[in-house]
């Protein structure tokens, strides 16, 4: 009996202790993260340690800059984690000596689906929105934090397709990222880019992901030089940025006349057509309206660039 008993205690200690190490993990180095289900009424105790050369040494803990209410002792030590209160835990020699080391401690909801840090942009864009202006590998993605957690911090971000990890640069307001992926813009796409952004708001942490093939995303530039000849003739180039040759990254045109007080998002248009050219003949009768033009991946139909535009009032023509 005693036997049965003492087999039950070992198999409930490892199915705990189990769940415990599933609770906690290490996101990066002196980052760890507990992820639990629900944030209220939550407990977990965490092992904290200053560092194997500390071993011997008077070490003692602060959290956030401030001594415990319960001195905290020892170069490894245990502390409890309450719902959304996490924080910094660094380990000094000594109660007020020099700075050892330190162990921040973060909280995430398991699943992630609450969040509170970002703006949802759209339901289908969701909460980071990318773009590229070519094939070539680079994009930029962006977010907005929600006003109450402008405060919020980006704490890693990683961007991976397949298994290759593509190197990121943070823009420096923390609202964006750069990235350089090294794939050739002849090579075919097989495999998407998985981006995740790990943001935290004190002690909660969020994690988003987005994923997405290049020829999704590649938004060519606003095109350049649009004028008038001949008085109704427009015409336009390429943007400088966009991959030549043109044969290949082909670009297709729409074109609009619009009410000369619309704008050219306007959908009761007074002409509306598309073309493969660079130039288009508008034939309106009207002295004074605007002339619309925008691009688009003829391959793809991805983004289409945004507007550039003509406003026409009578002889004058204002590009």
């Amino acid at each position: 009996m005693m036997h049965a008993y003492l087999t039950l205690l070992i198999a409930l200690w490892a199915v705990l202790g189990h769940a415990s190490s599933h609770n906690i993990r290490t996101l990066m180095d002196n980052v760890v993260v507990l992820r639990v289900p629900e944030v209220m009424g939550s407990k977990v105790n965490v092992p904290l340690t200053c560092g194997d050369a500390y071993e011997s040494q008077p070490v003692f803990w602060k959290k956030n800059g401030m001594m415990l209410e319960s001195p905290l002792e020892g170069n490894q030590v245990t502390v409890e984690v309450e719902e959304m209160n996490g924080g910094n835990y660094t380990c000094h020699l000594g109660p007020s000596g020099e700075y050892l080391n330190h162990t921040m401690i973060l909280v995430q909801l398991d699943p992630d689906n609450r969040t509170v840090i970002l703006e949802e942009k759209s339901p289908s864009e969701g909460y980071i929105h990318c773009s590229a202006p070519n094939y070539k590998g680079s994009f930029h993605c962006t977010w907005t934090r929600e006003m109450s957690r402008s405060h919020a911090v980006v704490l890693l971000v990683k961007a991976q397709r397949y298994m290759e990890m593509i190197p990121c640069e943070l823009d420096a307001d923390g609202s964006g990222v750069h990235c350089q992926d090294a794939n050739c813009p002849y090579k075919e796409e097989q495999h998407r880019i998985f981006l995740t952004v790990y943001i935290h708001s004190h002690a909660r942490l969020e994690g988003y992901t987005k994923s997405f093939f290049l020829r999704e995303i590649v938004r060519p530039a606003k095109l350049p030089n649009l004028h008038v000849s001949d008085g109704t003739v427009f015409s336009w180039d390429y943007p400088t940025s966009w991959e030549k040759p043109c044969t290949f990254f082909g670009l297709h045109f729409e074109v609009k006349v619009v009410h000369s007080e619309d704008s050219c998002n306007n959908e009761r248009p007074i002409m509306h057509n598309t073309t493969d050219k660079t130039m288009y003949d508008v034939t309106v009768r009207k002295k004074k309206y605007v002339f619309c033009v925008r691009a688009q991946d003829k391959y793809t139909s991805g983004p289409w660039s945004h507007w550039s535009q003509c406003t026409v009032n009578k002889g004058s023509v204002m590009c």
